[in-house]
C-alpha cells in the first residue's frame, strides 16, 4: 500500500472511530429521548396540553437553527478550523472571546423580545389554536418559560463547536442526555405537585438549557479555550463568521416559513396532529440522530481541515467513505422503519393516556416519513460538503427549491386527502417533507460532481447492488416476521417487547448475512483515491 493510501486509511479509521463516539453518545441520548416520549405520552397523551407544548417548545428550536446547529454552526465550524490551523493560540482565544461575547449579547435581544411577544409568536405558528380549547393561552404561558432555552442551547452549540473542532466529540454529543433526564424529572415529579402541572414541562426545558451550557465549561477550561465573552463586530473573523452566515440566514428563514407552514396548517387539522407527528417524526429522528447526525459532525472539522490544507484527494476520500457509510446504514434502517412503523409504536407509546387511535394516526405519519430517511441523512452529509469550504451559498440555493416544493406539496396533499375523506391528513405534511428531502439531497449531490469536488471512487455501482439486494431480502424476512404477531395492540407488553426484538433481531442477522454472502467485506468501507468517476 503507498503512503498515500495508508495516510487515508489511517483518516478514515480515525474517522470511523469519532463516529462511533458519536453515534454511542448519541445513541445514549436518542434512548433517553425514547424515555422522556415515553413518559409525555403515557402521563400526557396526544391532546390539546402536548400540543401546546410541542408548539411552545418548537419556537425555540426552530430558532435556534439560526444560532446553532444552523447558519452560525456551519459558518464557525470552519472558521475556527481555519484558524486552529493558521493561526497562533492567542489569536484563535481572542477569536474565540469576540464572537462569544457578539453572538451572546444578540441572543439576550432575542431572548427578551421572544419572552414579551410569547403570545404574538403563538398566533403566528399556530393559529389553529383557540381561547376556547384554551391551547392558545396555555401555550403563549408556555412560551414564556421555553424561549430562554434558545439563549442556553446556541451557546451549548458554541461551545460543542469548538470541542469538536478539537476533536473532543462525546460531550457534545453526550450534553442532549442532559436534557431528557431533566425533562423526564420535570414532567414525572414537578408537574404533579403545580397547580398547572403542564407547566412543569415548560419549566424543565428552561432549567435543562442552563444545565446544557454549564457541563460545558470544566471541558473548555481543560482545553484552555474557555471564552471571556467581548464584543467583536468589528474583529476580521467575527465579519468572515457573518458574512459567511448571511446565505444561510437567509436560506433559514424560508426553512422556519416552512415549519411555520406544516406547523399551521397542523393546528388547523383534528386535536392531536400535532403530537402525532412529533412522536412519529421523534422514532424516524432516531437513526437520523444516531447515524447521520453523527457522520456530519465528525465530518465537517475534517473536510474543513482538508479545504484548509488544500488537499483535494483526502477531501474526496473522505466524503466518499462517509456516502458508503449512509447508504449501508440508511437504506436498511429505512425499510426497517416503514416495515415496523405500527411495531415500534405500539410497543413503546402505546398505554395510559396514548390510545390505538394515536398508533394509527402516528404510524400513518411515520411511514411517510420513513421513505425519506435516506434523503435526510445525506442532506446533512452532503452539506458538509459545502460547508467546509465555507460555500454556504449553495446549499442555501439548493435548499430554497427544496422547502419551496415542499410548502406546495403541503397544500396539495393534505387538502387532496381532506377531500377524499382520509382518515390521516396530517400524514400529507410527512409525505411532502419525504419527497422535499430527497430532492434536496440529489441536488447537493448534482452540485458537488459538477463543481468537481466530489468524485465517486471505482466499484459503487456494485456496492450499492449488494445493499438494495440485501435489504429486499430482509425486508421479505422481517415483514413474515411481523405477520406472525398478529395485531401488536392486542398484544400485551410483554408479547410486543419480545416480538419487535424479534424482528429487529431477525432484520439485523438477515442484512449483513446477505451482505457477506453478496461479497461485501469491512476493507469496502476503506478509502480509496478516486480513479474513475461514476
Amino acid at each position: 500500500m503507498g503512503t498515500n493510501e495508508a495516510t487515508a486509511d489511517d483518516k478514515t479509521q480515525g474517522l470511523l472511530r469519532s463516529t462511533a463516539v458519536v453515534g454511542s453518545m448519541t445513541l445514549l441520548s436518542r434512548i433517553s429521548g425514547l424515555a422522556r416520549d415515553i413518559g409525555f405520552s403515557h402521563w400526557f397523551g396526544a391532546g390539546a396540553v402536548m400540543d401546546a407544548f410541542f408548539v411552545a417548545f418548537k419556537i425555540p428550536n426552530l430558532l435556534r437553527r439560526f444560532f446553532a446547529e444552523g447558519a452560525f454552526s456551519q459558518a464557525f465550524v470552519p472558521m475556527i478550523a481555519e484558524y486552529r490551523s493558521n493561526s497562533t493560540p492567542e489569536e484563535t482565544r481572542e477569536f474565540l472571546n469576540r464572537i462569544t461575547g457578539t453572538l451572546g449579547a444578540v441572543l439576550f435581544v432575542v431572548t427578551v423580545i421572544g419572552v414579551v411577544a410569547a403570545p404574538v409568536l403563538i398566533l403566528l405558528f399556530a393559529p389553529g389554536f383557540t381561547a376556547e380549547d384554551g391551547r392558545r393561552a396555555l401555550a403563549g404561558d408556555m412560551l414564556r418559560l421555553t424561549f430562554p432555552y434558545l439563549f442556553f442551547i446556541s451557546l451549548t452549540a458554541l461551545a460543542g463547536g469548538i470541542l469538536n473542532t478539537y476533536r473532543q466529540f462525546a460531550v457534545p454529543a453526550f450534553t442532549p442526555v442532559l436534557l431528557n433526564v431533566v425533562l423526564i424529572a420535570f414532567a414525572g415529579w414537578v408537574a404533579p405537585q403545580l397547580e398547572r402541572p403542564a407547566m412543569g414541562l415548560a419549566l424543565g426545558v428552561f432549567v435543562a438549557g442552563l444545565v446544557q451550557l454549564l457541563v460545558q465549561v470544566p471541558f473548555l477550561l481543560r482545553l484552555g479555550l474557555l471564552p471571556r465573552p467581548r464584543w467583536g463586530w468589528a474583529h476580521d473573523g467575527v465579519r468572515r463568521v457573518l458574512k459567511l452566515m448571511l446565505p444561510v440566514l437567509f436560506g433559514s428563514s424560508i426553512a422556519q416559513i416552512n415549519i411555520l407552514f406544516d406547523t399551521l396548517i397542523a393546528s388547523f387539522l383534528a386535536a392531536g396532529s400535532i403530537s402525532w407527528l412529533y412522536y412519529s417524526d421523534r422514532l424516524m429522528e432516531f437513526p437520523l440522530g444516531v447515524f447521520g447526525i453523527a457522520v456530519a459532525t465528525v465530518m465537517l472539522p475534517s473536510l474543513s481541515e482538508e479545504h484548509a490544507k488544500a488537499s483535494p484527494e483526502g477531501f474526496t476520500a473522505m466524503l466518499d467513505w462517509a456516502l458508503r457509510l449512509v447508504v449501508l446504514i440508511s437504506l436498511p434502517a429505512a425499510v426497517g422503519l416503514i416495515l415496523l412503523a405500527e411495531p415500534l409504536l405500539a410497543t413503546i407509546f402505546f398505554g395510559g393516556a396514548f390510545t390505538r387511535f394515536d398508533v394509527a394516526m402516528a404510524t400513518a405519519s411515520l411511514v411517510a416519513y420513513a421513505f425519506g430517511l435516506l434523503g435526510f441523512i445525506l442532506v446533512k452529509v452532503l452539506a458538509t460538503g459545502f460547508f467546509s469550504r465555507q460555500d454556504t451559498r449553495t446549499p442555501v440555493r439548493i435548499g430554497v427549491i427544496a422547502l419551496v416544493l415542499n410548502m406546495g406539496l403541503n397544500v396539495v396533499f393534505v387538502i387532496g386527502l381532506l377531500r377524499s375523506e382520509y382518515a390521516a391528513p396530517h400524514a400529507g405534511l410527512a409525505a411532502a417533507t419525504t419527497i422535499s428531502a430527497l430532492v434536496n439531497a440529489g441536488l447537493l449531490l448534482r452540485g458537488l460532481r459538477q463543481a468537481g469536488v466530489y468524485r465517486a471512487s471505482a466499484g459503487w455501482s456494485i456496492y450499492a447492488g449488494r445493499i438494495g439486494v440485501a435489504s429486499i431480502v430482509m425486508a421479505i424476512a422481517v415483514y413474515w416476521m411481523r405477520l406472525q404477531f398478529g395485531a401488536w395492540t392486542e398484544l400485551d407488553l410483554g408479547m410486543r417487547i419480545t416480538g419487535l426484538a424479534a424482528c429487529v433481531a431477525t432484520g439485523i442477522v438477515i442484512y449483513f448475512g446477505s451482505l457477506y454472502v453478496a461479497g461485501l467485506r469491512p476493507s469496502s468501507l476503506r478509502a480509496q483515491r478516486p480513479s474513475s468517476t461514476l
